[in-house]
């Protein structure tokens, strides 16, 4: 289904030069007495690789056919990592280079969507945050306060975040895997 550049929106998935690619940003420009153009930021979803590209405001685009699946991470076996679909139980792998700096928020029994491309995937998104434990930080000082400064806390899956100058080991908390950042204690 084919449209014109000016109808681009951020976040809108096209095929361009044969690959899916995610509009990062765009701006619709029109200098003087010339013709209008849209500047785009993408992202090709499948190499990962961010550019830029101007449109014409008469092009056509065509709009990438896109489905979402549910995936349930089951296990990982070396660099491969093992997912079942819930709505069909089929089940697939997908390896370090596809999942990316995603990997290493992986557990078993996680839910995470796919976006499918010509039957494969080609991106995935992760829970809000998810709840984990910390191993390893430094002690909690008694003069702590809430806005006081951070310090690295090693949690269970490995990654290690900032975390506030309160917080101890052992404690549950909720982290945001896209930012890598500590939202806040686990209230469970």
């Amino acid at each position: 289904m084919a449209f014109s550049a000016t109808q681009i929106r951020k976040g809108m998935v096209l095929v361009f030069e044969g690959d899916p690619c995610r509009i990062i940003d765009f701006r619709h420009h029109t200098p003087g007495n010339l013709r209008a153009m849209v500047q785009t930021k993408m992202k090709n979803l499948r190499t990962g690789s961010n550019f830029e590209h101007r449109f014409r405001a008469d092009d056509a685009i065509e709009r990438a056919a896109m489905e979402t699946h549910e995936l349930e991470f089951m296990y990982q076996g070396g660099e491969t990592y093992h997912f079942m679909n819930t709505e069909n139980y089929d089940q697939l792998e997908m390896d370090d280079e596809a999942l990316g700096d995603t990997a290493k928020w992986m557990q078993p029994g996680m839910k995470i969507l796919a976006e499918y491309y010509d039957g494969r995937p080609i991106a995935i998104q992760l829970p809000q945050y998810l709840t984990l434990e910390i191993v390893e930080t430094n002690p909690v000082m008694k003069t702590a306060t809430k806005t006081a400064s951070t310090k690295p806390a090693k949690l269970e899956n490995g990654v290690t975040v900032q975390v506030p100058e309160f917080i101890a080991s052992g404690e549950r908390i909720r982290v945001n895997p896209t930012t890598e950042e500590y939202m806040d204690r686990a209230k469970d």
